[in-house]
């Protein structure tokens, strides 16, 4: 593909000055590693390179990297304010009853102190019962097997994020 062929939000990132592009990937997925890694093989000929090297880069972090990219997370049904992508990504409990917000809260802190981190999901089109019975299942995971699932699940996080950064205008 020429780089007349790819596609114009694409060729805007991959234009962008070093700077402005770390701060845009920070924006997706706060770990500096994983940012580091994709900004190093800029530029991208498609959306599907972009998405193949945050795979690849996900692969790679450490533990040390997913906390950092973990801490950038609220927790489910208390998206930060002012953050429209994690509002956005948590619709699915701004419709939720008061009784599920709750029983979120609960399980959100139970699932903390059991891994040190908040529960991580690609809450992206679920439902709050769905994300509620993913923590049920999710929170009697061994700790090796919940840290790839987080790995896993911030991987499709950073793909949608990725997919809004370089779309068309």
């Amino acid at each position: 593909m020429t780089s007349t062929d790819t596609p114009q939000g694409l060729a805007r990132f991959n234009t962008l000055e070093e700077s402005a592009a770390r701060a845009a990937l920070l924006e997706a997925c706060a770990s500096t590693a994983w940012a580091g890694h994709l900004l190093a093989a800029r530029p991208y000929a498609t959306s599907e390179d972009l998405y193949a090297a945050s795979d690849a880069a996900m692969a790679e972090l450490t533990a040390a990297d997913l906390a950092e990219a973990m801490a950038a997370h609220p927790p489910i049904g208390r998206p930060e304010p002012g953050d429209p992508a994690s509002t956005r990504e948590q619709a699915g409990m701004s419709a939720a009853s008061a009784a599920l917000k709750a029983e979120m809260l609960e399980l959100n802190l139970a699932y903390q102190e059991r891994f040190g981190h908040v529960f991580l999901i690609c809450a992206t089109g679920l439902t709050g019962e769905q994300m509620r019975d993913a923590v049920r299942e999710r929170i009697g995971n061994p700790p090796d097997k919940e840290r790839e699932t987080v790995r896993a699940e911030l991987a499709k996080i950073n793909r949608i994020r990725l997919a809004r950064l370089v779309a068309e205008d």
